[in-house]
């Protein structure tokens, strides 16, 4: 590495960080799927275990809210690491190194979004997050609304609240979705 161009140096050193970046938000991000199952787990105990308890349902949404913006936010960051890799970072290492065949610089960042299987398992993920942080928050919302009586008007508006941001993280989450393949 030493007799590299001194700008050469400081792009790999930039993707070196850049991958550590990616790495530890890939791991951040997927880690929020099993904190998120595992507080609606205790939500439901808790609400399930007393009938006085079921306004605890109304928590669910907000996890699903806060911990869905998370994930998506880190999902979208990793996705956005990479497409800098793909499209600017080898475009500078290239320029550095005079070598027309860009496949070749990072090939992983661009060979594992070009298999054939890639769209389909990116709508599943889709679906999967749409479940996990939409549907499920919904869900306790209808529950919610079947075992509630005698509802109050500030109740039922701040389930609309719930219901209005539970569609505008599921309109986000499909506005994200990165289903392109390829570089």
């Amino acid at each position: 590495m030493n007799d590299q161009k001194p700008i050469l140096q400081v792009f790999l050193l930039e993707y070196e960080k850049l991958k550590d970046e990616q790495l530890k938000r890939i791991a951040f991000r997927d880690q929020i799927i099993y904190l998120t199952l595992g507080i609606f787990g205790g939500i439901l105990s808790f609400a399930l275990s007393n009938k006085t308890n079921f306004y605890a349902l109304l928590v669910i949404p907000w996890v699903c809210l806060i911990l869905g913006w998370t994930y998506l936010v880190n999902d979208e960051k990793i996705s956005a690491l990479g497409k800098y890799i793909r499209l600017t970072l080898t475009e500078k290492i290239k320029a550095q190194i005079d070598d027309s065949d860009i496949e070749s610089i990072f090939g992983w960042e661009i060979a594992h979004r070009s298999d054939e299987r890639r769209r389909r398992r990116k709508i599943e993920q889709l679906i999967i997050d749409e479940i996990t942080f939409v549907l499920s928050g919904l869900v306790a919302l209808f529950a919610f609304w079947s075992l509630g009586t005698n509802l109050s008007l500030v109740i039922y508006i701040f389930c609309a609240f719930e219901l209005i941001l539970l569609v505008v993280l599921g309109i986000e989450i499909i506005i994200y979705a990165d289903l392109t393949q390829g570089r």
